[in-house]
């Protein structure tokens, strides 16, 4: 029987303290250099925020939730007119280092979710994969990578 709903699920360690994560992931001027290109404000509870994309020509609404510093930051943005539900968990592992595990839901376990499901499993893994380079190594993974995507 296959499910209703679907669900995406990543996760990853990152090599660095909870606290410079979570400042990674909640402060525009640091996710402007991994993951966006321009933000309205800071991720803060209850606040409406636009992000822009460097390589997509539109502007992305984002509702931001629960934050629970260095802990949690729970968001909601738009895909095909849906509402999505995005939660980061932040947890500590060996070395102070931190596993960053993302869920977003959900959608219809149909031919438009199971294309979102794809295309969204693959850009929160490069999310995490960026995020990662960013902190770690003090690299832009992201730019240029999707300029072909371009209109």
């Amino acid at each position: 029987m296959k499910p209703e709903k679907l669900e995406i699920n990543v996760a990853m360690q990152i090599s660095k303290p909870t606290h410079e994560v979570f400042e990674a992931i909640v402060n525009p001027e640091k996710m402007t250099n991994y993951f966006i290109s321009e933000s309205t404000g800071m991720m803060e509870e209850g606040k409406n925020l636009i992000w822009k994309f460097p390589e997509f020509d539109f502007e992305c609404p984002v509702r931001v939730g629960k934050i629970e510093k260095d802990k949690y930051i729970s968001y909601y943005w738009e895909n095909s007119g849906k509402e999505l539900f995005v939660e980061m968990t932040l947890s500590v592992r060996d070395n102070n280092f931190t596993l960053v595990s993302i869920s977003e839901k959900s959608m219809e376990n149909n031919e438009e979710g199971l294309k979102w499901l794809s295309g969204n499993s693959f850009g929160w893994s490069n999310f995490l994969a960026c995020l990662k380079a960013y902190l770690e190594y003090g690299i832009n993974l992201r730019k240029g990578s999707f300029d072909f995507m371009k209109k």
